[in-house]
C-alpha cells in the first residue's frame, strides 16, 4: 500500500498529497509521516514546492477533520446520554450528567485540545469528534485544525526535504514518537482513571 502511495503522489503532487492527507485524518492508521517526508523529498527533484506541498496537506487535514467532525455533530447530548445509561456503562459507574460535564469542559476549553491534538499521531484525527459532539464553533474549529497542522505538516516535510534520500528515516523517528505519545496517554488515562474510581468509592461510603 506504501508503495501505492508513492506512486500516485510522484504522478499526481499536489492533489495527490490532498487527497492522501485528507483521508488519513479520517483513517489514522494510513502513515502521514510516510506521505509528507516522501512529498518533502520530492521538492528536491520535481516541480513541487515545499509551500505547495504543505497547503495540498494542510487543506487535506481540514477536510479530512470536517467528516469526522460531523460524525460527531450527529451523535448529539441526548443520544450520548442514552448511550451512557445502558447496562454496561452503569456498571461502570458512568452517569448520564458526565455527558453534559464533559460536553461543557470540551466546549470551554477543547479549542486548545483541538490546536494542539494535531501534533499527537491517532489522537491529531480522534480529537475532531468530541468537537462535533460538543458542537464547538465550526469557524474556531476550522482555523484551529489547520493551524495545528500547518505546524505538524511543515515540520515533516521540511525534514523529508531535508533528509534527502534519507527520508525514510524520518518514518522511524515519527513511529518512535509515537510510541512515546501512546504510553502518555495510557499512563495518564489510568492515572485518571484510578482518581475517579476513589472518588466514586468515597460517595458510596
Amino acid at each position: 500500500m506504501i508503495d501505492w502511495m508513492l506512486s500516485i503522489i510522484n504522478q499526481y503532487g499536489f492533489w495527490a498529497i490532498l487527497f492522501l492527507i485528507a483521508f488519513e485524518n479520517i483513517f489514522p492508521p494510513i502513515p502521514s509521516e510516510v506521505i509528507l517526508s516522501f512529498a518533502g523529498f520530492l521538492t528536491l527533484h520535481s516541480k513541487l514546492t515545499l509551500f505547495q506541498v504543505v497547503l495540498a496537506a494542510s487543506i487535506g487535514s481540514v477536510l479530512g477533520a470536517y467528516v469526522l467532525y460531523y460524525i460527531g455533530y450527529l451523535l448529539d447530548e441526548n443520544r450520548l446520554k442514552k448511550l451512557v445509561q445502558t447496562r454496561l456503562f452503569r456498571f461502570l459507574g458512568f452517569k448520564a450528567d458526565d455527558v453534559s460535564k464533559t460536553i461543557t469542559w470540551f466546549q470551554k476549553r477543547g479549542q486548545g485540545a483541538v490546536f494542539y491534538g494535531r501534533f499527537v499521531p491517532i489522537i491529531r484525527s480522534l480529537v475532531s469528534i468530541p468537537a462535533g459532539i460538543s458542537k464547538i464553533n465550526f469557524l474556531r474549529f476550522s482555523i484551529f485544525t489547520f493551524l495545528g497542522s500547518l505546524i505538524w505538516n511543515l515540520i515533516l516535510t521540511a525534514c523529508g526535504a531535508y533528509l534527502g534520500k534519507k527520508w525514510h528515516l524520518l518514518v522511524t523517528i515519527v513511529d518512535d514518537y509515537a510510541m512515546i505519545c501512546a504510553g502518555v496517554i495510557i499512563i495518564a488515562f489510568l492515572y485518571f482513571a484510578i482518581l475517579w474510581y476513589k472518588k466514586r468509592i468515597k460517595k458510596e461510603n
